[in-house]
């Protein structure tokens, strides 16, 4: 490998995803620390002048070191990234099961409320008062799953309505046909999906590194009287990047939605699978694949190897 190669390696892996969701935050959440430190904490006495004049007598090495270490955290951290959006989903230790039932309860009282604005139809209503039954109809389906999946956070919830719905008209398992459509998407979608993604994933890092920006604030400075506030800015920063990443769970999901839409198909054919004639038989075949994708349940597969050659059948069995 060439020096050229690895340069170039080198660049697309801070121009693409690890810089955005990792590097960033990382380096971020490190220089908000070290700030506090050179200006005199953890103590009473804190100099912001202090910190910007150490900064300034940086030389070459240190820096260098800096980046060192920044871009090694960064690298540690970023297998984490799963498990991170898992723990904000409210996937949690069974220690923390009083938690998640509380949680649990304060979500479906939320769903259970837009679930009666939605549903509240009357002949006296007005336009106004339909078109808000009709917004809130359309938040309960985008934000909540059934009762039964409830989880006790609102991202936790996004996502979950996601896997509900996406695809699910069609017969398909989201949670088991995901991993298998995506490669089959056209570039124009995937490249939809890949941007939801990852602004789930640097709205959700974000709100981590801006949670431990404050517990940071909190234990350094709790000597250091009036500057203790210091830690509501990166706490409040925290609260608005997770309602962000709800919207970006939201946006994503409606990504992976129209997926499910456009290209099912594409994956019957590249599973060299009959195209189905109609949405019952859709149905029908969908379930049994997914099935055997999830369970391994025996399906008499009947292949067409043909069928990337089939036009795509209308629902009413005609060829378009």
């Amino acid at each position: 490998m060439t020096p050229e190669t690895l340069g170039k390696g080198a660049a697309d892996v801070f121009a693409g995803r690890f810089f955005l969701v990792s590097y960033l935050p990382t380096l971020a959440l490190s220089l908000f620390v070290l700030v506090l430190v050179r200006a005199g904490a953890p103590g009473e006495q804190i100099d912001l002048g202090a910190a910007w004049r150490s900064a300034a007598r940086l030389d070459a090495g240190e820096i260098t070191l800096l980046v060192l270490a920044v871009t090694l955290a960064a690298l540690v951290s970023h297998p984490l990234q799963l498990p991170l959006v898992r723990l904000l989903e409210g996937y949690w230790p069974a220690a923390l099961r009083p938690m998640r039932a509380l949680g649990v309860r304060r979500q479906t009282r939320l769903r259970d409320r837009l679930e009666a604005e939605a549903n509240r139809l009357d002949e006296s209503m007005t336009d106004v008062e339909i078109q808000a039954a009709g917004t809130a109809g359309t938040r309960l389906r985008r934000l909540f799953p059934p009762t039964d999946r409830l989880l006790p956070t609102a991202l936790g919830n996004a996502l979950a309505a996601t896997e509900h719905r996406a695809g699910a008209g069609y017969g398909w398992d989201a949670v088991v046909a995901w991993p298998r459509l995506y490669p089959v998407l056209g570039a124009p979608l995937r490249a939809v999906v890949d941007d939801r993604r990852n602004t789930l994933d640097v709205t959700v890092r974000l709100t981590a590194t801006a949670f431990m920006a404050g517990a940071a604030t909190v234990a350094l400075l709790s000597r250091s009287g009036w500057w203790l506030l210091l830690a509501l800015g990166p706490l409040a920063l925290a609260w608005i990047c997770y309602r962000q990443a709800v919207g970006a769970a939201v946006a994503f999901g409606e990504a992976v939605e129209t997926a499910f839409d456009l290209h099912r198909f594409d994956l019957l054919r590249a599973l060299h699978l009959p195209l189905p004639a109609g949405r019952s038989q859709e149905q029908v075949q969908a379930r049994e694949v997914c099935a055997y994708w999830r369970q391994g349940m025996p399906v008499a597969f009947a292949y067409d190897h043909a069928a990337e050659d089939r036009p795509v059948p209308a629902p009413d069995g005609r060829a378009v």
